[in-house]
């Protein structure tokens, strides 16, 4: 399947951008790496087992498990039993070449990889990341969680949603072990996982070297962003007030990356936010829609266009507001504002490459 041909999804999935960067950036630590290990976070935790997943590759298995069991023997798919949540979670795996190196655990946003607008069918991170020297590790579920520990269940998403504890605590001893990793560590992620991303670094400092936020929001415990929050979590039949309490609580302020602010310093940072205005990506000759009958273009770009623009508008707030607390903070971090682009993949894909300098840093690379 080309690279060009599994883009062609259905609208939702075929959300498109490309930016004209217009970065903005302070200056950042040099070289942060990770100061804190996996047997410190995670304490007597239970810890996640790790095993090859045997059931057989067919047509109708998801575009990224016939990605990762093709014939590159870098590429693997693997199982984590969470103990916490008592489920398997899946894992995309790319291998670094070379034993020792560090890891990037990047996380899908709002489907968690469980449909078709994952990483691996929306971008080209297996290729990008190939030759950079690190091992990185995709999980393939967790839809409308935001990668967090709930105060209740949700039979709708699968039961428990332990998310932050099997991430931060089950996951990465066993899964850097596996993979012969050294112990350094960034995170990333796009969309709903852009929050989770800034909040896994802010409740667990030292433990990433570096944290990249793409289109995310860091505010959740006041009225505008608890809006956006319930609008992901309603497609997951799910509540703020599931995942963290009341709005304005103690453990939804903990749950607030803007509020925490202060414990991203240390980190290599790397935010990035479109305007909300259509890109290059958004246009008719976009390679992303090649495949995508006629009939049907006019419609993804209107939904691209009208919805990934007003939600990619929105988080442009948000992020112009955490770079305001973070100057007030003088913590150094590397913001990306691009001055055209809508809330879909053509951006994030361009986000892999604008923000691998960051990471790298943070990986000690």
């Amino acid at each position: 399947m080309s690279i060009v041909s599994r883009w062609a999804a259905p609208a939702a999935a075929v959300m498109v951008t490309a930016a004209t960067a217009l970065g903005v950036m302070s200056v950042a630590p040099a070289g942060a790496v990770s100061t804190v290990s996996a047997q410190d976070v995670a304490g007597d935790t239970a810890l996640a087992q790790i095993t090859k997943n045997s059931k057989p590759v067919t047509e109708t298995s998801p575009y990224w498990r016939k990605a990762v069991n093709d014939e590159d023997p870098r590429t693997e798919e693997v199982l984590a039993y969470s103990p916490s949540m008592d489920r398997q979670v899946p894992l995309a795996i790319l291998r670094a070449e070379n034993p020792n190196a560090p890891t990037l655990y990047l996380l899908n946003g709002g489907d968690g990889g469980e449909g078709g607008a994952n990483w691996i069918q929306q971008s080209d991170v297996l290729d990008f990341y190939k030759d950079k020297g690190l091992n990185v590790v995709i999980p393939m579920a967790g839809k409308f969680s935001y990668y967090t520990d709930w105060v209740e269940p949700n039979e709708n998403l699968g039961g428990k949603q332990m998310w932050e504890t099997f991430l931060t605590k089950e996951l990465p001893g066993p899964i850097e072990n596996y993979l012969g990793a050294n112990g350094n560590r960034a995170i990333a992620g796009m969309s709903m996982s852009a929050t989770s991303s800034i909040l896994l670094a802010e409740h667990n400092p030292g433990f990433y070297g570096a944290v990249a936020s793409y289109s995310g929001c860091a505010a959740t415990s006041t009225p505008l962003p608890w809006y956006y929050l319930q609008q992901t979590l309603n497609r997951g039949k799910a509540t703020p007030e599931q995942m963290w309490g009341p709005m304005g609580g103690d453990y939804s302020r903990y749950n607030d990356g803007l509020v925490n602010a202060e414990k991203l310093r240390g980190h290599e940072i790397y935010v990035s936010n479109g305007s909300g205005t259509a890109g290059t990506w958004d246009m008719p000759d976009s390679p992303r829609l090649a495949d995508v009958p006629d009939n049907l273009k006019g419609i993804s770009m209107a939904e691209t266009m009208i919805v990934g623009g007003a939600i990619e508008g929105a988080t442009n707030n948000c992020t112009h507001n955490l770079q305001a607390k973070l100057n007030s903070l003088n913590i150094p971090a590397h913001f990306q504002f691009n001055n055209k682009g809508t809330h879909s993949w053509g951006y994030w894909n361009d986000d892999l490459r604008h923000s691998w300098p960051t990471i790298q840093r943070g990986l000690g690379l």
